[in-house]
């Protein structure tokens, strides 16, 4: 079977390929927008079974994976920034406290569909503005639900404590998704 990943993410690639498991890269164009009464935890599981009906292509004895990870902070979600401004704010609003990152993955074939959600919660140490700006200055990170990257120097510095997969911060449950992949699709 082919294993096809429907995501842009580099950090997303990294993590299959050290999986062991090839795959080929395939763009997915997709809206993603939801419902916001949604309960917030649903939402990347929802956007991940979105971006896998988005792409329309799926042939016999291939196996797409699509994945959609937030950021939950009380009762908000926090995506992507779009600018300094926005980060720092985030970064500002996770400092001294839990949070969640929620993953949604959807692994589908022509003949079936599986599923699931993988949650971790992060506890930060009190961040402070110098290192606020330090980080966003020197890793921009744009391109990252929250605006940090556990993986960096942001996570090796201000991560107190995690509860559940530390690769799920990143982007992908692994452990939970090998094992999805043998249960329900022999690869």
């Amino acid at each position: 079977m082919n294993v096809l990943l429907g995501s842009n993410s580099p950090r997303r690639n990294e993590l299959l390929t050290q999986m062991a498991i090839p795959f080929i890269k395939v763009g997915i164009m997709c809206e993603e927008d939801f419902d916001k009464s949604m309960e917030l935890t649903q939402v990347p599981l929802y956007l991940s079974k979105k971006k896998s009906h988005a792409y329309t292509k799926l042939q016999e004895n291939e196996l797409l994976i699509t994945a959609d990870t937030v950021v939950i902070k009380g009762d908000t979600i926090l995506n992507k920034p779009a600018n300094n401004k926005e980060a720092a704010e985030m970064l500002g609003l996770l400092s001294n406290d839990a949070h969640e990152v929620v993953t949604g993955v959807t692994l589908r074939t022509l003949q079936n569909e599986v599923s699931f959600n993988a949650t971790t919660k992060v506890w930060l140490n009190p961040i402070s503005p110098k290192d606020i700006s330090y980080y966003i200055d020197m890793y921009k990170p744009y391109d990252k639900a929250g605006a940090y990257g556990i993986q960096e120097w942001f996570g090796i510095t201000q991560v107190n404590r995690i509860e559940g997969c530390f690769y799920n911060v990143i982007g992908l449950p692994c452990s939970l998704l090998y094992n999805h992949i043998n249960k329900y699709f022999n690869l």
